[in-house]
């Protein structure tokens, strides 16, 4: 396997010489001539990683935008090889519920199903389903707290009477096969083959339920061809934003009790005492999550987040399309040369760099791997896609989606969270000042497809 390697010597010179000479550069302003290569496309390695711990099959990611990124995104882009970030524009109970179904869409251990009660009707259990959002038909059926049977789609389908009690169309505990507390995945996976089963639930020393394998997704995680990014449980990668100071500290204990992958601290200004205790803080309560941390641009703060604990560190300040940070603030750097800078002052640190914004198209992300980034952040390339929660419009019979910078004039007016982002408050006569513009772009159905013509034209190049 050829993996994409970081800068080398001749890129040090080259920007070394723009330093000099005072210049910063963007995307736009570089290519990478070709050169000699014994390395076929099929043969290149895009395995990388989103933060220290984290590793990806693809390198992208998608933002932490209200727009662009919810659990039908993250999913996508997960079952894909990546990862996405669950803006928080929400309740932190509403996040946390997205993260959740996130985890339970591939359902390698489920350490707690969801369970149903022998005393329950049908009708009692199909409601719950509905209220919950749940998409999964399997249910263990417990009776004084033992397992006794399980309740599938086939005893929906065979059981038109919705006031039959669970226990009286369950399939019963004698005709299930089960496995002890504590079976692997990969011991889980040949039992489910060999039995030819769907359903393995895993039952304890006093005959409870402690746990559940689902045989569809056993195989899809299991598969040589699997392009699931996945825990060491089975189940889909996810991170999330969660702001800084107490109100990161409340969202982080929800989120990891669903099993949340990486807590994001993205911020206009990632280079503020504010975010630097909050990554300390996060790190001491919750030291098996990687911390991301941003964003930035200047290799100084790159080192300063380095330091304070942070498993990798955004880069981008203002490059996105519908951002007007640079132009209302005057504060930023081309992406390029922020890009390369941080990447240089974290070399033999461990901590990768998520280059943020700029990427107009697939060729600015080679760009930005070539410089030395591990993945890279997107915004508009995913917002128009299906998956992406923006509000779908009609316009001269195109159809459109709604896209928004988390600073425009509209998120900073309704949603706490861009404010505390862009560190702006409301009431008291202050005037919020926007960093962002709203947009319509076009819809391009589902991401799926294009993700994988992502894939080919990296190793292409």
């Amino acid at each position: 396997m050829t993996h994409i390697k970081s800068p080398n010597s001749g890129m040090d010179l080259f920007f070394a010489k723009m330093d000099t000479q005072g210049l910063k550069l963007t995307y736009a302003d570089l290519r990478f001539h070709t050169d000699l290569s014994n390395v076929m496309p099929s043969d290149v390695n895009l395995r990388t990683r989103f933060s220290r711990r984290i590793e990806l099959l693809i390198p992208l990611a998608s933002a932490a935008m209200d727009t662009v990124t919810e659990s039908s995104m993250a999913i996508a882009l997960a079952s894909n090889g990546g990862i996405g970030v669950i803006h928080k524009n929400m309740t932190p109970e509403a996040q946390a519920a997205k993260v959740q179904r996130v985890k339970l869409h591939l359902n390698g251990l489920i350490p707690h199903p969801t369970t149903a009660n022998a005393s329950e009707t049908l009708a009692h259990i199909l409601s719950r389903r509905e209220a919950e959002q749940l998409s999964f038909h399997s249910f263990p059926v417990l009776k004084e707290g033992k397992l006794v049977g399980l309740l599938t789609q086939n005893d929906f389908d065979f059981q038109p009477d919705r006031e039959t009690l669970v226990e009286e169309a369950m399939t019963p505990l004698a005709n299930l096969i089960t496995a002890p507390k504590g079976t692997s995945i990969d011991e889980a996976y040949v039992i489910t083959r060999r039995e030819k089963r769907k359903i393995l639930p895993l039952v304890d020393d006093d005959g409870g339920i402690a746990g559940l394998y689902v045989f569809a997704d056993l195989q899809r995680g299991k598969s040589n061809e699997s392009m699931h990014n996945i825990d060491s449980r089975g189940h889909l990668r996810v991170a999330a934003a969660v702001g800084v100071g107490e109100g990161a500290l409340v969202r982080a204990v929800l989120l990891a009790e669903k099993g949340c992958d990486a807590f994001v601290i993205d911020t206009a200004h990632g280079d503020s005492a504010n975010v630097h205790n909050t990554i300390r803080q996060l790190k001491e309560l919750y030291s098996d999550i990687d911390i991301v941390a941003g964003n930035v641009s200047r290799a100084t703060a790159a080192k300063r987040l380095a330091e304070a604990g942070a498993d990798a560190v955004i880069v981008g300040q203002g490059g996105g399309s519908i951002c007007t940070t640079r132009v209302v603030t005057g504060i930023g750097c081309p992406q390029a040369s922020a890009v390369y800078d941080c990447v240089k002052t974290l070399r033999g640190t461990d901590i990768p760099v998520i280059a943020d914004g700029g990427i107009v198209n697939p060729g600015d992300i080679v760009i930005a791997l070539g410089l030395g980034a591990e993945s890279v952040i997107l915004g508009r390339l995913l917002a128009g896609a299906q998956e992406a929660p923006g509000d779908e419009v009609t316009v001269a019979g195109a159809r459109m989606k709604e896209y928004r910078g988390m600073a425009s004039e509209a998120a900073l007016r309704e949603n706490a969270g861009s404010r505390e982002r862009y560190r702006q408050t409301k009431g008291s006569g202050r005037r919020l000042v926007a960093e962002g513009v709203e947009a319509l772009i076009p819809h391009t159905g589902t991401r799926r497809r294009r993700w994988k013509n992502f894939s080919e034209e990296w190793r292409t190049d």
